[in-house]
């Protein structure tokens, strides 16, 4: 079974950054001080040198993988779509039979 991550409020995360800046604390004094682990301190300092202010928010469960399944949202309208898929099967039907070309028939003796 996974491990249970607690997730912090951004406001905690900006008072470690900012004991980091201002204070001149280091990362280890900030941990025990907040009573969060000292990895957690150093992944928030990274992301905000990185991202700033955004880099803070929570960003897990917030990606979907298009492979994953779910509602895609297209932005192709419904006549554009019957044409691709059309289209589509027009080529599909051209491959079949150019494929079923190449192998010879065996005949019924």
């Amino acid at each position: 079974m996974g491990k249970i991550r607690t997730t912090y409020r951004k406001e905690i995360k900006l008072k470690a950054i900012n004991l980091y800046q201002k204070k001149d604390m280091g990362i280890r004094s900030i941990s025990k001080e907040l009573g969060i682990g000292y990895t957690t301190v150093q992944r928030w300092i990274a992301h905000y040198k990185r991202e700033g202010i955004q880099g803070l928010e929570e960003k897990r469960g917030t990606y979907r993988s298009p492979l994953k399944g779910g509602l895609k949202k297209d932005s192709e309208s419904d006549t554009e779509k019957i044409s691709r898929l059309e289209a589509e099967n027009a080529y599909l039907k051209k491959l079949l039979t150019a494929k079923r070309g190449m192998i010879p028939e065996k005949k019924n003796q």
